[in-house]
């Protein structure tokens, strides 16, 4: 089949990597956002999706608005569109261009963490399994019917970005025979339960606030959920401290207590604690918590903060 892949970040390269690597069937043309200024000088940077699809020598669109670009799309004659964290909801006029619609490669078990960020809020809310959905898009939001589902667990400990790695793997191992069930005419599509559907919203800065009222696994999830975006962070003595990664410890105090400092940086919760292992001053470049410990002034007894 000829397909239009529609992706954007690391994420979705995965699945673009396979599809150009096993040339079973034919990718023509690759759909992303416009290239973005990035770091403090501003460098326009091209998508990592785009990036793949110029190494493969893969056309590439970027259209400010995928509206925009009916036209064009529909003069390429695919038989499908692929989307896999492209980033542009579509129009019920992009939906249908194609004879076998699109097909979204969705990580999560749908219903279940519909919307922007399904990966990081499983870390966040503690889950113990996800995986990747392969969906038949409608014009809802992750609504449509479920082609394929293929599980993953959960390892403790694992941040947004490790299990983002995991998961895309798995998509891009998967695709292939997705694919193939579509084009024999074998492919089952089955509507989702919406007794179990939820969406999660997109994250903005302020969730990333560490509030130690809250219990310590509850601490620990978010950490490692906002780990390695937008990160995680709280204050100390009215400065910004990113929390890269924390696990579990022993120990009770008043939330946000310091409780250990030497070697180690406890921090009592609600209830319970967590031993911060990597984190970043305001200003400062990212460590490990002993490093930063052997450096700086921070005493038992010292609290960090929700608030400047």
């Amino acid at each position: 089949m000829k397909i239009v892949y529609m992706g954007t970040p690391e994420f979705a390269t995965g699945v673009l990597k396979n599809l150009l690597r096993s040339g079973r069937h034919e990718v023509v043309a690759v759909v992303t956002q416009p290239d973005k200024p990035v770091g403090r000088k501003g460098i326009l940077t091209p998508p990592p999706v785009k990036v793949v699809a110029e190494e493969g020598g893969i056309p590439v669109y970027q259209f400010a608005r995928i509206g925009d670009g009916i036209e064009e799309l529909r003069s390429i004659n695919a038989d499908i569109m692929i989307t896999c964290a492209y980033g542009q909801i579509l129009p019920e006029s992009v939906i249908h261009l194609c004879p076998k619609g699109i097909v979204n490669v969705h990580a999560s078990l749908l219903p279940a963490y519909r919307g922007a960020a399904p990966i990081q809020y499983a870390v966040i809310n503690g889950e113990k399994k996800t995986g990747i959905s392969f969906m038949q898009t409608d014009a809802g939001l992750d609504t449509g019917d479920v082609i394929a589902e293929y599980p993953l667990e959960i390892r403790d400990g694992e941040t947004a970005g490790e299990l983002a790695d995991r998961l895309s793997s798995l998509g891009a191992e998967k695709i292939g025979e997705v694919l193939d069930s579509i084009e024999n005419g074998t492919a089952v599509r089955t509507k989702q339960d919406e007794r179990f559907s939820f969406v999660v919203k997109t994250i903005k800065k302020e969730d990333a606030i560490v509030d130690f009222k809250k219990d310590s696994e509850t601490v620990r999830h978010l950490i490692l959920g906002m780990n390695p975006k937008p990160v995680a962070y709280c204050f100390l003595r009215g400065k910004i401290l990113k929390l890269y990664y924390a696990r579990p410890a022993e120990g009770e105090g008043d939330p946000g207590e310091v409780l250990s400092a030497r070697n180690q940086l406890v921090v009592a919760c609600g209830s319970g604690a967590v031993e911060i292992t990597e984190l970043q001053e305001e200003g400062g470049k990212r460590m490990s918590a002993k490093d930063y410990l052997a450096g700086r002034k921070i005493s038992v007894g010292d609290r960090l903060t929700s608030k400047p």
